[in-house]
């Protein structure tokens, strides 16, 4: 900067400066040392009522328990008694304590400058009692500073303060808690209450926190029958062939499986001849009662040989309808494989395939232990398919299992089955995970209950 330049010139360039300053240290710099544009100097001191002396000219960092240091506060605190405006000053203007040393450390001159600068005169003449100044700057040299020049520095003054306080706002407003400690030599700022955001953003997290959601948990579950048709073996014996493929449509009397017949049908054939054989004896027998006694008397006994013989044919023709197992009602075949069945002997009622309605569908989820909420009757169920995420099943709780079951994945969790609340396109068999909705809780336990337990878990408590 140009020493000789224009003096309001320099005034202007120096606000500008003290507008783009970034930091209150900065702003102290510009103020005792690059002020010297303004009007000479030799020496220029800041000092803050609660801070004390902070920037010195020409000292990166002020010592301020050093002498020179320890006089300055006392001039400071003595001006800012006596003057409360701007004031030119000699060592006569002082009480004979600081007066006695002023010769020891300052030129014959020096100039006082209240931070912030006192309130001019109203529109009346009347001007208002000013509070003491929060700090001040003290400037020293060989010659007396003249009207003109304390105009100069009152309306420097007066823009370095501006921006100092434009400054601590600007800072303010970037700290998100708005009662933080005030830095040394500020003015008591202003409250911003509840207009400040850091404000609002407590405010918020509160409500949000204690907003009532529905606590609700996560659990492998599938679309199974509500009521299928278990068709169990009618006999002991070998099945021989499949009619019927998993999920296939069936209708009722369609034939479903049957068993090796060879043996049942050796069996009838015999007993079909046994009968033939004794219905041929009991006609010769009958023919020779006609003149032998002895004849008459065994046609009972060939009579009842008969009947046990169409019996046994009977029985044997049952057992052989039996074989051919039909489907008992119209619905999808439940089934995993059938050629596991081929060849394979099974015993009279194992349950060999299911048989269930379309329209007859459930979600049934495992519920883990960890997840064993309070689940009333007919809360809110979503399956989510892994076949279909994006249009879950809506349904409604039907029951939770008393006791938990071991799963083949080795844990343990609750059976839970839920009503659907309409009919589904989605066929019975897949899976996905159902979203399980309990009571009302804040949503701060809603995200905290499962660490909370974890917690809990681990230190016993």
């Amino acid at each position: 900067m140009d020493a000789h330049a224009d003096p309001l010139v320099t005034l202007l360039e120096l606000c500008r400066r003290a507008r783009a300053a970034r930091s209150e240290a900065e702003l102290g710099f510009l103020l005792v040392n690059d002020s010297v544009a303004l009007t000479p100097y030799r020496q220029a001191a800041l000092w803050w009522a609660d801070g004390g002396v902070k920037t010195l000219s020409g000292l990166v960092q002020p010592d301020l328990n050093a002498p020179y240091a320890q006089w300055l506060q006392a001039l400071a605190r003595e001006c800012r008694q006596a003057h409360p405006g701007a004031a030119a000053l000699t060592a006569g203007d002082l009480p004979p304590e600081l007066a006695a040393a002023w010769a020891d450390w300052w030129p014959a001159y020096a100039l006082w400058l209240p931070l912030p600068p006192a309130p001019e005169r109203g529109a009346d003449g009347s001007a208002s009692a000013p509070a003491p100044a929060a700090g001040g700057l003290l400037l020293a040299r060989d010659e007396p500073f003249t009207p003109h020049e304390l105009g100069l520095w009152q309306e420097w003054a007066d823009a370095w303060w501006h921006a100092l306080q434009a400054l601590r706002r600007a800072s303010a407003r970037r700290s998100w808690w708005p009662w933080g400690r005030e830095t040394a030599g500020a003015l008591p700022r202003r409250r911003l209450g509840w207009r400040h955001p850091g404000v609002w953003a407590a405010v918020g997290l509160g409500v949000a926190a204690l907003w009532p959601v529905h606590l609700s948990v996560l659990a492998p579950g599938e679309l199974v029958p509500r009521q299928p048709t278990v068709v169990r073996a009618p006999m002991d014996g070998v099945i021989d062939v499949f009619h019927v493929q998993p999920n296939q449509l069936v209708r009722k009397g369609a034939p479903l499986f049957g068993f090796d017949e060879a043996v049942i049908q050796s069996r009838l054939e015999v007993a079909q001849q046994s009968l033939a054989t004794a219905t041929t004896e009991l006609r010769q027998t009958t023919q020779q009662a006609l003149g032998d006694p002895r004849a008459r008397a065994q046609l009972s006994l060939l009579g009842g040989r008969i009947e046990e013989r169409r019996t046994e044919v009977a029985a044997l023709r049952r057992q052989l309808e039996r074989s051919r197992v039909l489907a008992p009602q119209d619905g999808v075949v439940l089934l995993d494989d059938p050629t596991e069945w081929i060849g394979r002997p099974i015993a009279l009622g194992e349950r060999v395939l299911r048989i269930a309605r379309t329209d007859d569908v459930e979600v049934e989820a495992w519920l883990p232990l960890a997840d064993a909420i309070v689940l009333p009757p007919g809360a809110p169920v979503l399956l989510y398919l892994n076949a279909s995420p994006l249009a879950p099943v809506a349904a409604r709780l039907r029951l939770v299992a008393h006791e938990a079951v071991a799963r083949p994945d080795g844990s343990h969790a609750y059976r839970v089955r839920a009503t659907l609340d309409g009919t589904t396109a989605h066929r019975v068999g897949l899976k996905g995970t159902v979203k399980l909705q309990g009571e009302r809780v804040p949503a701060i336990y809603w995200v905290l209950r499962r660490p909370l337990a974890t917690l809990r878990a681990a230190l016993g408590v």
